[in-house]
């Protein structure tokens, strides 16, 4: 095993840990809610059977069980080697950024955002396989049950907060590299009917806010923020901040990856730009 799959193997063994003492710690202070703890985490051996045990009986319906959903999980677990290393990366990026994620239960009960994502990874899966019809049906149902519309062949690193997540819709031909944030009612999508390779690709560190809608064949370049409501038509380059419609460059953000700093608050970074261009003028 190589230096950083052993690393990544213990932090998800921490992580798997700490699940288990807050579920013993939760089972104490809410009784009410103990039949849940222990069949959502405490009757498990490990992360991966927690995950599916929780998201497939998320996705079931009449038809599909949440038996026949868990099966597909672990199967994927399995021919997808790099699927529970992602999700790992996800739950603690989750727990990292989100102040209202207090806990790592919190993120795999509760937080559809997660489930979402995981749901995704399941899809992504079954799309590499060729079993395209059952990967858009758990498209379907991630859709339906938890507001978030991801294309199945839409790439997605690790380290990746869908905060919220209402009304978050993906491509198919979008890229979403590692550690990106994304909140509510985003859209990476194409301009049109256009065919082929027609959706944005979001590089490593970016944070895109709320009700952002980034739209073609375009590039948000590493480390990028882009503020609340904005529309976005054309490249963002690395490490510079976009806001409005269209959306235009304001400033830099204060840190390298804003997706981790989870930091809002544009107006910073419009004064800092204005500072810079008075002393340039001044020169």
């Amino acid at each position: 095993m190589m230096v950083n799959d052993r690393h990544v193997e213990i932090m998800r063994h921490e992580i798997w840990q700490q699940l288990r003492e807050e579920a013993q710690e939760l089972v104490q202070r809410e009784p009410l809610l103990a039949s849940h703890v222990y069949s959502s985490v405490l009757n498990h051996e490990c992360l991966g059977s927690a995950l599916s045990f929780i998201v497939a009986n998320k996705l079931s319906d009449a038809v599909v069980s949440a038996f026949t959903i868990r099966e597909l999980f672990d199967q994927a677990f399995v021919d997808c080697d790099r699927m529970l290393t992602h999700v790992a990366h996800d739950i603690k990026a989750v727990k990292d950024r989100d102040p209202a994620a207090d806990s790592y239960l919190n993120v795999i009960l509760n937080l559809k955002g997660f489930h979402a994502l995981q749901a995704h990874r399941l899809a992504y899966c079954l799309w590499r396989q060729q079993r395209k019809e059952l990967a858009r049906f758990i498209q379907s149902r991630t859709s339906e049950v938890f507001g978030v519309d991801i294309h199945p062949a839409c790439k997605v690193g690790h380290g990746i907060m869908l905060d919220h997540a209402t009304g978050i819709v993906i491509g198919e031909t979008a890229v979403i590299e590692d550690n990106v944030s994304i909140l509510q009612s985003v859209t990476l999508g194409g301009t049109g009917n256009e065919q082929g390779d027609r959706h944005p690709k979001i590089r490593a560190g970016v944070l895109i806010g709320a009700g952002v809608k980034v739209l073609g064949n375009i590039e948000v370049g590493e480390g990028a923020r882009i503020g609340a409501g904005s529309v976005v038509l054309k490249a963002v380059a690395p490490h510079t901040t976009v806001v409005g419609v269209p959306a235009k460059v304001v400033g830099k953000p204060n840190c390298p990856c804003p997706a981790e700093s989870m930091d809002q608050n544009f107006l910073d970074d419009a004064i800092s730009r204005i500072n810079d261009s008075h002393t340039s003028a001044m020169l």
